[in-house]
């Protein structure tokens, strides 16, 4: 009994199906023409690198938590949450700075043959996350300063 393959997952496109022209101007005095092609619009990077920002502020930010609730006692507690929650600040605002020129990328207006950028929805997905992040991080150090203060 023979195997039989796969199809392949994603269909091979040959270069005539992306050279689509936009649009197609005469060159006076000649029996040539200029074309121009169309360029597919792509996901902006700014906008994804603020998205990993603000998610990895936010996992820092647990960290924050957790080494101080579990140091408090130890007296360490405050010590290790300030370490990684400054960490955690500075990655969120890095996310939230990256986002908001991600969104300026996104809006600016875009000539004929220019790259078109989308991901307005992520860039405006990695700014909440990077000041959920900021504040948990500041949240969870003011709680583990009460609580090694109390102890």
């Amino acid at each position: 009994m023979t195997q039989q393959p796969y199809p392949p997952a994603v269909p091979p496109t040959s270069p005539a199906d992306s050279w689509q022209p936009e649009r197609v101007e005469a060159v006076p005095g000649t029996e040539f023409g200029l074309v121009q092609l169309r360029v597919e619009p792509i996901t902006s990077g700014l906008a994804v690198g603020s998205l990993l920002a603000g998610i990895g502020s936010i996992l820092v930010s647990v960290v924050v938590f957790c080494f101080g609730l579990l140091g408090a006692d130890a007296g360490w507690g405050a010590q290790a949450a300030g370490a990684f929650t400054v960490l955690s600040l500075l990655g969120g605002g890095g996310a939230i700075v990256v986002g908001v020129a991600a969104r300026r990328q996104v809006r600016r207006p875009v000539q004929p043959g220019q790259v078109r950028f989308t991901g307005n929805g992520v860039a405006i997905a990695g700014i909440c996350c990077g000041a959920t992040g900021a504040g948990i991080a500041a949240l969870s150090m003011a709680l583990a300063l009460m609580l090694q203060l109390s102890s």
